[in-house]
């Protein structure tokens, strides 16, 4: 059974009498521990193939199983608790809550799911160790830089350990260094921990660090391949 699997899915949006189709036919698997970059150009259906993953949306056809069961046919109630504990969100522009700091930020999905005071310690201090954050968990967002913001996010995604991040350009903000520098910790997370990790990008940092592409265009997939040159290894 596939982690993660889109059978014919198809999503239409609606804007008066205009009808976009953002996904037009999509078969895809994405199994656990993957390190998948989706590429194409602005409309190409690739953030909206994150959302639909994501349980964030539904299709208006096909079928979004996430380990067998159809995230399409649940209520709002049962996929918000997959968003919590199955799938992990990194985003272009960090979403860090500017009022806690770096510790209380990647705590957060661990207090909503209820986990006990040492867990969560024991987590959240792994974590921030992780992304070479020791030093700075007593910081704010607006205390730090954007390169460390983006780490902080990362350390949040995986808090709850779920089955997949989805990053949504997570270089798009970043300068060259900070890029490549979140790209290595989030290789080596992936490895370290199994957590699949799928991007959706445009930048040419992120897709060399990819052990398999997906090219998308007009809410089609024309090429899934292995990435033989990735950083990834």
């Amino acid at each position: 059974m596939h982690a993660i699997h889109l059978e014919n899915v198809t999503k239409l949006y609606r804007v008066g009498a205009v009808e976009t189709r953002a996904l037009d036919g999509v078969t895809i698997d994405f199994e656990a521990g993957e390190f998948t970059a989706l590429v194409g150009p602005s409309g190409s259906g690739k953030t909206t193939l994150l959302q639909l993953i994501g349980c964030l949306d539904r299709p208006n056809d096909g079928a979004v199983l996430l380990n067998g069961a159809d995230v399409g046919a649940l209520n709002a109630n049962r996929r918000a608790e997959l968003r919590s504990t199955e799938i992990g969100f990194i985003f272009q522009f960090f979403a860090l809550i500017p009022v806690l700091n770096a510790y209380e930020n990647v705590e957060l999905p661990l207090l909503l799911a209820g986990l006990p005071a040492k867990e969560r310690r024991a987590r959240v201090t792994a974590l921030l160790e992780a992304v070479g954050l020791a030093d700075r968990m007593q910081h704010r967002p607006d205390q730090m830089s954007g390169g460390q913001q983006q780490r902080v996010a990362i350390a949040r995604a995986l808090a709850p350990r779920p089955l997949m991040v989805l990053a949504d350009e997570p270089t798009a903000n970043l300068d060259t260094a900070n890029g490549e520098q979140a790209m290595q910790i989030m290789q080596k997370l992936n490895r370290e921990t199994g957590t699949a990790f799928i991007f959706a990008t445009h930048d040419p940092r992120v897709v060399a660090y990819a052990r398999r592409v997906v090219q998308m265009r007009d809410g089609r997939i024309v090429e899934d391949s292995a990435n033989a040159n990735g950083a990834g290894g």
